[in-house]
């Protein structure tokens, strides 16, 4: 039943194409995260996803090599790498995976930003320093990067004209970080849990 379908003009100019396409955005996208993990220290799912991204190339490669008179796909293989790359950055920046440091150079004073960042319990640092027009302050702060869109609003609300740069940090140890909320299944429940004895 399958040959026979398989032999079919509708599978090898439509359906094998669409398959490869999307096998190579699979891998790529699994192979894009695999490199960011790799990069930030996780050394347990690095493997487990390249694994996977592997299999899956493995299949759109044997593909390809078996209808190598196909055209359409070899444009498929490229055009799924390609979407591939840019789904995996997108992967990325949802998930938001990963410790950043801001450094940020105001140009006006500085009580307000440093205060609305003690009042988020985000840890910092502020230094006095020399910039090319003279004296400056400078705020360090290691976040969460999935803090960062709260800090750039921080800085945008309380000093719209200062200079900051956002850097991968790959480990910390210690320092003063924003708490996390917990969660339990006794919070997520309308009714309390009894001891009984």
């Amino acid at each position: 039943m399958f040959e026979s379908i398989a032999d079919t003009a509708w599978f090898t100019w439509v359906i094998l194409p669409l398959l490869i396409f999307f096998s190579r955005i699979a891998d790529q996208s699994i192979g894009t995260l695999r490199v960011i993990f790799l990069s930030k220290g996780y050394r347990v799912i690095a493997p487990v996803l390249g694994f996977f991204e592997v299999i899956i190339w493995l299949l759109a490669v044997s593909q390809i090599m078996k209808h190598l008179d196909n055209v359409l796909c070899y444009v498929a293989y490229g055009a799924g790498f390609a979407a591939g790359n840019y789904i995996g950055i997108l992967l990325d920046e949802k998930l938001s995976i990963g410790t950043v440091l801001l450094r940020i150079i105001p140009q006006k004073d500085t009580t307000a930003l440093i205060q609305g960042l003690r009042d988020r319990n985000f840890g910092f640092t502020y230094m006095d320093a020399n910039g090319a027009r003279g004296p400056v302050k400078v705020i360090m702060t290691i976040i969460k990067r999935k803090d960062v869109p709260e800090v750039a609003s921080l800085i945008q609300a309380n000093n719209p004209t200062a200079f900051y740069t956002i850097e991968e940090v790959k480990s910390i140890h210690e320092g003063v970080f924003k708490p996390r909320r917990t969660w339990s299944l006794q919070q997520a429940l309308p009714f309390q849990f009894r001891k009984f004895k």
